[in-house]
């Protein structure tokens, strides 16, 4: 069975009132759906915008604006399943950093579902920043997630760089894995490009990545964000021979959509000119002397 993806290139932006947010994003879904795309993928940190909504006093604080967040937590759920439903569709929603306990937040990842249920993922592994100022903490859990095109799963950002977190996913039965990210420079930008790809290649699955955009000079957690959204495959029979089946134009905030078969994977691993699936656990056998 096939299934559109749209993946975004997001752009930040100060709202000022949940109104603002609400409208915007009603506006990004709406534009995906009208391309018939059933699964929607948002960047990490999408939400840091919703701190535009609180005075300077708080937006400007690391610390202040994740206890702020909090009290908009509910109507974000509510706003985004409501839309799942009513498009039909799964809706990756980017991340929003959740209050755990007092004083631990996790960067947590929500899918939601077209019959109005909800899961998330939390993430990781954690970059320099988010350890060694934001203060915010790693997940310990790693989850897939059943739809109706197939088994699919998330990595955060920085989780797509480390190639068993994939493992143990798409040996779960995943076979797209959905990565928002945020970079605030070029390089780190191709880090994650690069670690969709490979898990793409070695695991012989979809990855698609999401990325924040633009400039928010009044936000301490997301000032810079550059980018360009992609869907990746592997490089097999059938497939595109660079293994990128789209990308965006970079910095320009656009929906980017790839039609997809999650089949095919099972496919290309039965038949493909090499069996990087297949032949993960030989690497076991190399022992460095």
């Amino acid at each position: 069975m096939t299934v559109k993806i749209a993946t975004a290139q997001y752009d930040i932006s100060f709202l000022e009132t949940w109104e603002n947010y609400q409208l915007k994003t009603e506006r990004w879904v709406k534009q995906a759906a009208e391309q018939a795309a059933k699964i929607l993928l948002f960047p990490e940190y999408n939400t840091m915008e919703l701190a535009s909504l609180f005075p300077e006093v708080i937006y400007s604080s690391l610390n202040d604006q994740l206890i702020a967040l909090q009290t908009l937590h509910d109507a974000y759920l509510n706003l985004f399943q409501g839309l799942a439903q009513e498009y039909q569709c799964y809706i990756q929603a980017g991340s929003f950093p959740v209050q755990i306990s007092e004083g631990i937040y996790h960067n947590r990842a929500y899918l939601f579902m077209p019959n109005g249920q909800h899961d998330f993922q939390d993430k990781i592994m954690m970059t320099r920043f988010e350890n060694e100022h934001w203060l915010i903490s790693a997940g310990n859990q790693l989850k897939t997630f059943d739809t109706e095109y197939g088994c699919i799963a998330i990595n955060i950002c920085y989780d797509s760089e480390f190639p068993l977190l994939a493992r143990q996913q798409v040996e779960a039965g995943a076979n797209l894995i959905l990565v928002p990210s945020c970079t605030d420079t070029v390089a780190g930008f191709h880090r994650v490009k690069i670690g969709c790809q490979a898990r793409a290649l070695e695991n012989q699955c979809y990855v698609a990545q999401a990325c924040l955009v633009g400039n928010a000079a009044w936000s301490p957690a997301v000032d810079v964000n550059v980018g360009a959204a992609g869907i990746y495959t592997p490089v097999d029979y059938g497939f595109p021979d660079n293994g990128v089946l789209a990308s965006g134009e970079f910095n320009v905030p656009q929906w980017v959509y790839a039609t997809i078969d999650l089949h095919n994977c099972e496919k290309i691993r039965a038949r493909g000119q090499v069996f990087n699936y297949r032949d993960w656990s030989l690497q076991k056998n190399a022992i460095l002397r």
